[in-house]
């Protein structure tokens, strides 16, 4: 009874977070806005590394790494954002705070079964512009996104080799509004822009692992992500507004909408990792991504200072435990993990291809007599360029995350 309680509590949660703006970068206006990264705290704190088999973690990048689960996992995770916004002539902060996933796996004797919601796309910006001659003032806002629930199989072929799918249902809302006032005419102009969209792909994965010697392992996995679409509900409106005193707005003249619906591509993804190591001491490993975003546009063809290339991104990291069975000192028992991350986001704005770099620390913390564990990462980064008036972005992101372990399904011997 405790168990239903607890997950309905976190199911209503999660689904009130998911609403909320999770992102604050100016660059989320274009495209489906900022794509999140679909990951554990665990990998995250790795720079997102994603290769090897996991017994009492959950992973959501690639479905076959699941099938090393043992027991019922329970994995739910959130962010802290703190992001310095800076031009080449001014410096803004913001906030937010995100719950990143939500997902439980049920494992069986050579198969887990998966299934999770976790956003994949959001749109959050407040941006207020005033021409040199302070004759108008332009102030864009949107808000939304594109969430992702997903429901996957994991399967262990042999020992070495297994692998993995998941069905993904996307689904959201997506807002951009634009206002223009102009100095000495009464009322401003408004144009609002609304998309619902709506869509299905897949993700599948393949892992082997095999002994180099009796302390070292070879890991590998590959994961690919086809081509899909997605369905948009679009409309547009245009009005004529005022601005009370107070700041409320009211519309003044409304022209009657336009509606178009059309159809997104949603860029295939292919990631490939290597790496090495003792699961129960240290794993060192690399990833590779890459996404094919050169044919992919925004929600609307009228916006001309950005175009897409395809994406890729580079990540390093590892993690270390210096003795994951000491009974008497609880530090050791601590997994530190670590990494790095390059990437080109395939956005390129005014000319200037956007870019990501972060440095990523983290810690798993066992909880005593279970093999339920919280982990906490830092993401400390700087995206995007001051060049041709755009916005870097330094940010500082702290992931906490719960990874809940049980054994279900199983007959009592006694009652």
């Amino acid at each position: 009874m405790i168990k239903k309680v607890f997950l309905s509590i976190c199911m209503l949660f999660t689904l009130i977070s998911f609403a909320q703006e999770g992102t604050a970068s100016p660059y989320s206006f274009f495209g489906i806005g900022d794509v999140r990264f679909r990951g554990t705290v665990e990998n995250r704190s790795m720079a997102g590394l994603s290769i090897f088999r996991d017994t009492i973690h959950m992973n959501l990048q690639n479905p076959a790494l699941n099938s090393g689960l043992k027991y019922t996992t329970f994995s739910i995770g959130g962010t802290f954002s703190a992001t310095n916004l800076k031009t080449s002539s001014q410096e803004s902060k913001a906030q937010r705070t995100t719950i990143d996933y939500l997902a439980i796996a049920l494992p069986s004797k050579k198969m887990v079964f998966s299934f999770g919601l976790i956003p994949f796309s959001s749109v959050g910006y407040n941006i207020r512009n005033i021409n040199s001659t302070n004759t108008s003032v332009n102030q864009y806002q949107g808000k939304g996104g594109i969430n992702k629930a997903f429901a996957g199989l994991g399967y262990k072929i042999s020992k070495g080799l297994s692998i993995g799918a998941d069905l993904q249902y996307n689904f959201g809302e997506i807002s951009t509004t634009s206002i223009e006032a102009i100095d000495g005419i009464q009322f401003s102009s408004r144009e609002k822009n609304v998309s619902n969209v709506n869509g299905v792909n897949i993700n599948t994965g393949i892992a082997y692992q095999s002994k180099i010697n009796k302390q070292v392992s070879l890991f590998s996995s590959v994961s690919f992500s086809p081509e899909s679409k997605l369905n948009l509900s679009n409309q547009r409106t245009i009005a004529t507004i005022q601005f009370s005193s107070t700041g409320l707005e009211s519309v003044v003249e409304e022209l009657e909408p336009i509606n178009q619906d059309s159809k997104l591509r949603l860029p295939s993804k292919f990631t490939a990792g290597i790496g090495f190591g003792n699961l129960k001491k240290w794993v060192i490993g690399t990833e590779l991504t890459f996404q094919d975003n050169s044919n992919f546009i925004n929600r609307f063809n009228d916006i001309n200072n950005a175009k897409f290339e395809n994406a890729t991104k580079f990540s390093l990291g590892g993690f270390f435990v210096p003795n994951y069975n000491s009974y008497n000192n609880y530090f050791k028992r601590i997994t530190y993990r670590g990494g790095f991350r390059y990437e080109k986001t395939g956005l390129i704005v005014k000319n200037e291809s956007i870019k990501d770099a972060a440095l990523t620390l983290g810690l798993g913390l066992p909880l005593r007599g279970t093999f339920s564990n919280i982990n906490i990462g830092v993401e400390m980064g700087s995206k995007g360029t001051t060049k041709s008036g755009l916005v870097k972005e330094n940010y500082t992101n702290v992931s906490i995350s719960f990874s809940l372990n049980d054994q279900w399904f199983q007959k009592r011997k006694y009652d």
